[in-house]
């Protein structure tokens, strides 16, 4: 399971592994103040898309097209994260005051199709072929 939490809420049992997921250090906050297992700087929108959104709800669908285009050639950067997915419960950190028009959500959602497809390839097959003939 693949949830998203601002920084600024208070860790929950619950949560499992809590990986930050934004380019910049969260305003306000020590390091030593955020219980997290990682900051995975790399899966966050590049500098540039970050400043073009600007948070503007105007730009959002936009903004979700080309992030996932930027992640779509950052593999490297999202497979840790999918994994640790697969093997249980994983909070996605983010800083944006938007609880919905976020890059976390953005990366949620990618990271949630990406492990649906890994269980359709994990099916059992209806039939065998072996011994067919």
């Amino acid at each position: 399971m693949i949830q998203i939490k601002r920084v600024y809420e208070q860790p929950e049992p619950d949560d499992g592994a809590r990986f930050l997921v934004e380019r910049l250090w969260p305003r306000g906050r020590k390091k030593a103040e955020i219980p997290m297992e990682g900051w995975c700087k790399d899966v966050a929108p590049s500098q540039h898309l970050r400043r073009w959104f600007n948070h503007e709800p105007a730009k959002w669908a936009d903004f979700q097209r080309l992030y996932r285009a930027e992640l779509d050639e950052a593999s490297y950067a999202w497979e840790p994260l999918l994994e640790r997915a697969k093997g249980g419960t994983v909070t996605l950190l983010f800083s944006a005051r938007d609880p919905v028009r976020n890059s976390a959500t953005v990366l949620r959602a990618y990271l949630e199709e990406r492990l649906a497809r890994a269980g359709e390839h994990r099916r059992e097959p209806l039939y065998s072929v072996e011994g067919a003939r």
